[in-house]
C-alpha cells in the first residue's frame, strides 16, 4: 500500500466534472485507488457518487492510497491527476 496527500486547489473541489475524470482515471489504473478526506470519510475513486459524497471543497487535504497491483505506478498516475485537474 502507497499513499500521498494532496490538498485541493480547485476553486470548487471534487465536483462533478473532476470526479467525473478522476473515475476515468483510476479505473483504467491496476491498483484499487481510495481517496480519503481529514476526518475519516474515504471512498474508491472508481465510484463518482461517493467520491462526490465526500464533499471535498477548496483547501480540503485528502490522502489518496494505491493498493494491489503496479502500486508505485498508479500513485504517480494519480499524483499526475491531482496536480493538473484538483
Amino acid at each position: 500500500m502507497k499513499q500521498f496527500t494532496y490538498t485541493i486547489t480547485d476553486p470548487v473541489g471534487i465536483h462533478a466534472r473532476p470526479a467525473g475524470l478522476l473515475v476515468k482515471a483510476a479505473k483504467a489504473l491496476d491498483s484499487a485507488i481510495t481517496i480519503e478526506k481529514a476526518g475519516g470519510k474515504s471512498a474508491p475513486a472508481t465510484k463518482l457518487m461517493a467520491l462526490m459524497g465526500l464533499g471535498v471543497k477548496s483547501g480540503d487535504t485528502v490522502t489518496v492510497t494505491a493498493e494491489g497491483g503496479s502500486e508505485e505506478a498508479s500513485l504517480a498516475a494519480m499524483e499526475r491527476f491531482f496536480q493538473e485537474n484538483l
